[in-house]
């Protein structure tokens, strides 16, 4: 009896027990323990499973032998994805594994045995896998300690509380139905503000929160650094920035919910039918932007974003669709523009393209503005409003659309030699017509305002329709300032106060404002107090009125008209950012050109870097190093992602990054590009300094020599060349460059077998790596008080940097992020 009693308790605590054998066999385990694995070969029944049952886990099938290590909702109809690992890398549908391993951490093993992706948990007391209610997988060790949270790294979802903060962002996927990482992110940017950004391979743009207002004006806040934000199980979403919004049917207990960054780049709250009832269908009860068109990149460059009721992208004529399965390559052009070629004029009337303007000049004649464009190789096209005259040269042709904007048309550069090929519209006296329009996806109806004919549509009722609503909008303005502001002379008071105190609040919040030169002058004891002198001009130091000291440039050899130069500065006045130079104001008299900064204290970085002697306080020490390589990526992360107007610097090196009183960084001369052209600055600025020798050689890209376009890449390998330099405390060009007589081809050949004996260097053992930075590579002037973990990282970035093909370099965004990664890692003496 006693005997039986003894086996009986004995099995009843055994039961007790977790047992993965078992549970692996009932296909309803929520924990994998260390040397536990799932095989892709049972994704049908080899999985994880939360306690409730709402969530599983384990290989979710993409293609016909691809296969993700996923997240997903139970309940749903079609199994949607919360979370994936492998997003970028699926693995083989015969013999991969996610196995929990006995150095504690988890693993994804490819079919060869090869680990495509893993936590970072080996070495700790890491004891289990283990997915919660929530929908979070947590590795954690025997006291509950989470070591390790899929919480922490979102995808394309956000879960109720599981939150998105400053160095988290969901990325998109790339298209319907597939799992890897597209074009759309929604993020915390530096001013605090959450974004949704369009960040294509040619050209970044921010279209959320509305990216033509303030943050003040768009209800947010920048003065929250917490940077946190996390959606609510009733549906509310709550963030540092003031961000609110609320789900349509906020406060539904025990509904399923999750906010998702689309493939289509629009973020979306969904709530989940009770799958009970025979639903297990997601109902959209939120949408950041109503009006699809809105997002940025949509249809790719040269697209256009339309509605025939449902969404369409298409191309204008004399354009094809560069991939009519793939949109977000937008269009291309059937036959270049060749620079200095015979052109005509199609005419979109009523249209846009946003953004990408370049020398916008109010009050012109439209055959002025159709000159500017024509001069200007780079112009693809010209926007222009009739009435006001407002000119709008584009370099670049995105976010095609028909806004609510009226009388302003856009005019597509067309060669004329495409005319003789019976192209249309073949618009020289600029008298308007249709465009040509390829459908994709699109359901037309006859009730459409589009007229449709096989596949080009008419828009001629689209112009008429929007013709007839400007029309009796007009007549309802006319009868309400009859009846509102003539009949009473103090609400017309009332409405000329408003808008003098916004202009006041407007000119307050910028600092910006236009000098004389006499003033100049006179701040500048007529141009006495020399700072130095760049290759676009000579700067001076002044004293304002208030007390300000500022840097004042005089800018050579620039033949701009005063109000192309005014247009271009209330775009540069606008750029504010912790790590750039900030604009104080501008003086355009006669042939004089003066650009007037704030004046930074400690000077340039390459004679901070470049001069200590290392006996004294002079040497820049490694904290600071890392500081300064955070605050330039940030400043340029800003210019390539966050600015309205996109800005390539053109010429990053140490003599254009200055070090304020704390020594963070402020870049300068950004601005230039905008106010010498883009072709005429970068190749100014930079060619032709680095052909004479000048402080630019070492830092131009390989693209600049072999006459490639110019984009966000070449301030990368820019970059990465400086990245180089703070670490090792000289000029690379001095380092490569033996004798210092080599053209510049051989400067760069050098350059680059530099950098496959660094990559080589970085493959080696990690003992003989860390011996050989400590003695050969760091700046000795340090005398080993660094941090080799954050070194080797940097060097390792910093190779990524100038790689010679710019399609391999990161973006700065990603540049930064890395950085800032690294941030935690504590610059300690010795081995760190």
């Amino acid at each position: 009896m006693r005997v039986h009693t003894i086996l009986t308790s004995a099995i009843l605590l055994l039961a007790s027990l977790p047992s993965p054998a078992l549970s692996a066999a009932s296909g309803r385990r929520s924990t994998l323990w260390r040397g536990d694995s799932i095989a892709v070969e049972y994704a049908s029944g080899d999985l994880l499973v939360s306690p409730s049952g709402n969530f599983s886990c384990g290989f979710y099938k993409v293609a016909a032998n691809a296969y993700t290590f996923a997240i997903w909702f139970t309940r749903s109809a079609d199994a949607t994805v919360a979370w994936t690992a492998n997003r970028d890398a699926p693995v083989n549908g015969r013999g991969s594994r996610a196995v929990f391993r006995r150095d504690g951490s988890l693993a994804l093993q490819d079919f060869d045995g090869r680990v495509v992706w893993r936590t970072n948990t080996s070495g700790t007391q890491a004891d289990r896998a283990e997915l919660l209610d929530a929908g979070n997988l947590v590795v954690s060790d025997a006291a509950g300690n989470t070591l390790w949270q899929s919480f922490d790294w979102p995808t394309d979802t956000l879960l109720p509380d599981q939150p998105i903060t400053r160095y988290k962002r969901l990325v998109s996927a790339s298209a319907k139905g597939l799992p890897y990482s597209g074009y759309y992110n929604l993020y915390f940017d530096s001013h605090n503000i959450l974004n949704l950004i369009y960040d294509g391979p040619e050209i970044s743009s921010n279209y959320w929160p509305d990216p033509f207002k303030q943050w003040w004006e768009n209800n947010r806040t920048a003065f929250n650094s917490s940077r946190y934000g996390s959606l609510d199980r009733h549906g509310r979403f709550t963030a540092s920035d003031h961000t609110q919004f609320n789900a349509s049917d906020m406060g539904a207990g025990g509904v399923m919910r999750r906010l998702t960054l689309d493939y289509d780049g629009n973020l979306r709250l969904y709530s989940l039918d009770d799958a009970a009832a025979g639903g297990g269908r997601w109902r959209v009860t939120w949408v950041a932007l109503p009006r699809q068109c809105d997002v940025h990149g949509v249809c790719g460059r040269y697209g256009v974003c339309a509605y025939l009721p449902e969404l369409a992208c298409s191309c204008p004529e004399g354009f094809v669709a560069a991939d009519a399965g793939d949109w977000s390559k937008g269009c291309r052009r059937e036959f270049d523009v060749r620079c200095g070629e015979p052109v005509y004029f199609a005419e979109m009337r009523n249209f846009d393209f946003w953004g990408f303007d370049f020398n916008y000049t109010p009050g012109v004649t439209f055959g002025t503005c159709r000159k500017m464009c024509l001069d200007d190789c780079d112009c693809q096209a010209f926007g222009y409003k009739m009435g006001t005259g407002e000119c709008y040269p584009k370099i670049s042709l995105w976010n095609g659309q028909a806004p609510n904007i009226l009388r302003q048309n856009i005019f597509l550069k067309v060669p004329a030699r495409a005319k003789n090929l019976n192209l249309k519209p073949a618009v020289l006296d600029f008298n308007g017509h249709a465009c040509t329009v390829h459908e994709q996806n699109a359901s037309v109806s006859a009730s459409s305002y589009f007229h449709v004919r096989g596949n080009k549509i008419n828009f001629s009722y689209f112009y008429s329709f929007l013709a007839a609503a400007f029309v009796v909008e007009s007549i309802f303005i006319v009868v309400g300032y009859v009846f509102v502001f003539r009949a009473d002379p103090a609400a017309a008071g009332r409405r000329r106060v408003h808008l003098r105190d916004e202009e006041g609040y407007a000119l307050l919040c910028s600092h910006f404002r236009r000098f004389t030169y006499d003033e100049l002058s006179e701040v500048t004891g007529k141009f006495t107090d020399k700072l130095g002198r760049g290759a676009s001009g000579t700067v001076y130091k002044g004293v304002l009125e208030d007390g300000r000291s500022v840097a004042v440039k005089r800018l050579d050899d620039l033949t701009q008209a005063d109000e192309v130069f005014r247009s271009e500065m209330s775009v540069i006045g606008r750029v504010n950012h912790m790590n750039l130079v900030r604009m104080w104001g501008f003086c355009s008299e006669h042939s004089h050109r003066i650009l007037v900064s704030e004046f930074v204290e400690n000077g340039s970085l390459d004679k901070a870097l470049f001069s200590g002697d290392g006996d004294g306080g002079s040497v820049l020490g490694w904290s600071s190093r890392c500081r300064i390589a955070v605050g330039v990526a940030k400043g340029l992360a800003y210019l390539h992602h966050e600015c309205l107007e996109w800005i390539v610097h053109c010429d990053v090196k140490p003599e254009n990054i200055l070090l304020d009183a704390e020594l963070d960084p402020k870049i300068t001369d950004f601005g230039l590009v905008k106010l010498l052209s883009r072709r005429d600055a970068c190749g100014r600025l930079v060619l032709s300094r680095a052909a004479q020798g000048g402080t630019s050689r070492g830092y131009v890209a390989p693209e600049w020599a072999m006459g490639l376009p110019i984009t966000g890449k070449a301030d990368v390998f820019s970059f990465g060349v400086v990245l180089l330099e703070l670490i090792r405390g000289q000029r690379v060009c001095d380092w490569v460059v033996v004798g210092g007589g080599e053209e510049e081809k051989g400067v760069r050949m050098d350059f680059q077998r530099l950098v496959g004996w660094l990559r080589e260097k970085m493959m080696e053992r990690d003992d003989e790596r860390s011996s050989w930075m400590e003695g050969e590579f760091v700046d000795p002037r340090l005398r080993g008080d660094f941090s080799h973990l954050q070194a080797a990282a940097m060097l390792e970035l910093a190779v990524a940097c100038v790689d010679e093909d710019p399609n391999r370099r990161p973006s700065m965004n990603a540049v930064l992020q890395k950085l800032l990664s690294l941030e935690d890692t504590a610059p300690v003496r010795g081995y760190a």
